[in-house]
């Protein structure tokens, strides 16, 4: 307990001192063209280095200091995307929306300002939520969702695979992409059962026309698993492990408009 409250007081403190970071992860057709990236959180300790999100994430969930993260997070990430939107270079954009920031009061109310105040635009944004948004007052969150799926904003549902009752949220709730979980992907061209399950996720996302996103793939046997099987974008180390956002966007600059030759 004294640990976990020592660790939010560190991470409280440095928020406001700037210590967070966002790293971008591609995301790829099956041609290997980058047609998207997820936005990760990283923080730049000033002792223990720079942490990824399995050291504190799952502390700031447990209080409100998770909205405090992801306020900073969106702030950075949005201004990003309007940036580029300027320079004509538009970025589909991913974001993770803890289930305790979504259920606050004025979330939608601060979303909508924020994407307004920024310029970025709200079809190019994702937000990547986990079955447990739904878990309580399953109507009041379809109305929230609505709100911004009119907005152009765009919902995934997460670890698809993992939860209790995807099917039924799916067909109540505004999705629009299933994130497929990495467990299931890393060991699907050599378990017939995991192969199945991707195989199944496929089918229903095809028929209730979804966009599905392969996570944790590593391998090109994971990757061809998948692309013969579905039009799937892919998202894992094969491809490229998360990196600062000003290193993956000079990259990805330079891959967008090559050299002349």
């Amino acid at each position: 307990a004294r640990q976990s409250f020592a660790l939010e007081h560190e991470l409280r403190e440095g928020i406001e001192r700037g210590e967070l970071r966002v790293h971008l992860q591609s995301q790829v057709n099956a041609r290997g063209e980058t047609v998207g990236a997820e936005a990760l959180v990283r923080w730049q300790h000033p002792v223990r280095g720079l942490l990824a999100p399995g050291a504190f994430i799952a502390m700031a969930e447990e209080t409100d200091l998770i909205v405090t993260l992801e306020e900073w997070v969106f702030t950075q990430v949005l201004t990003l995307m309007a940036d580029l939107e300027a320079q004509a270079l538009p970025l589909n954009t991913s974001v993770n929306l803890s289930t305790r920031h979504f259920r606050q009061t004025g979330f939608v109310p601060w979303l909508k300002a924020l994407l307004k105040n920024t310029g970025a635009e709200p079809s190019r944004l994702t937000l990547e939520i986990t079955e447990s948004i739904a878990m309580e007052d399953v109507h009041e969150v379809i109305a929230k969702m609505d709100v911004l799926s009119q907005l152009g904003v765009h919902f995934a549902l997460d670890d698809f695979g993992t939860g209790y009752s995807s099917l039924s949220y799916l067909k109540r709730l505004p999705i629009s992409e299933l994130k497929i979980d990495k467990t299931f992907v890393q060991d699907a061209p050599d378990n017939p059962d995991d192969g199945a399950l991707v195989e199944t996720i496929l089918s229903v996302a095809k028929i209730m026309h979804l966009k599905v996103v392969a996570e944790g793939v590593e391998t090109l046997a994971q990757a061809e698993f998948l692309t013969s099987r579905s039009d799937v974008v892919l998202q894992g180390y094969l491809y490229g492990r998360p990196v600062p956002a000003d290193d993956w966007l000079a990259q990805w600059k330079a891959q967008k408009t090559p050299a002349l030759g």
